[in-house]
């Protein structure tokens, strides 16, 4: 596997560990296991806003799809798919955000929003990274040039780590949720 598909299935594995954790908790609250922690849930947005949105998809349509676009005319509409997927991130986070506003407002009666904001997210996300993963991958490695593969690599390998991010950022607030986070999500108190 190229070095660049590599980095972008680690940030894959990463923001997935973190949608995983935000659907158990909302579990342990249905049953009755958890309280809500609005402290957490705000942290593991903000992740969720900063590194998939801000970070992760614009490497992915700047370097990776538009290589991509140039090499192979049967990706354009997977391309095209997932780069509008990517412009409605922002409205995708801010209806979550919104959803968690609304359950800390109104108590127990914006659960059930809340909840299905999360899945609704989640499930969204989950089907985006396996197009990318299963559809465009394979494409991309059979159509990329050696020429393009350095270049997608140099930037991929340039652009900082969403797990360090600036002066590790990132990694400090992966830290604190899965401090904080309950197990078998993290190791913080059940």
């Amino acid at each position: 596997m190229k070095k660049s598909l590599s980095i972008i299935h680690d940030e894959h594995r990463a923001i997935a560990a973190m949608m995983h954790g935000l659907r158990q908790i909302v579990a342990g609250i249905e049953a009755g296991r958890l309280k809500p922690d609005f402290a957490l849930f705000r942290d593991m947005v903000e992740y969720i806003d900063k590194v998939p949105e801000r970070v992760h998809h614009p490497k992915e349509d700047q370097y990776l799809f538009a290589r991509l676009r140039t090499r192979c005319a049967d990706a354009l509409p997977v391309i095209e798919a997932l780069e509008a997927e990517h412009r409605i991130g922002d409205a995708r986070i801010r209806a979550l955000e919104t959803a968690m506003q609304q359950y800390e407002q109104a108590g127990q009666a914006g659960f059930a929003g809340f909840k299905a904001a999360v899945n609704e997210y989640v499930e969204a996300e989950w089907k985006h990274m396996n197009r990318e993963e299963h559809e465009v991958f394979p494409l991309a490695e059979k159509h990329l040039t050696d020429e393009d593969w350095t270049a997608i690599d140099a930037a991929f390998l340039s652009n900082e780590n969403p797990w360090q991010g600036e002066a590790g950022q990132y990694q400090k607030l992966f830290s604190k949720i899965v401090n904080i986070a309950p197990a078998p999500v993290g190791l913080g108190p059940s």
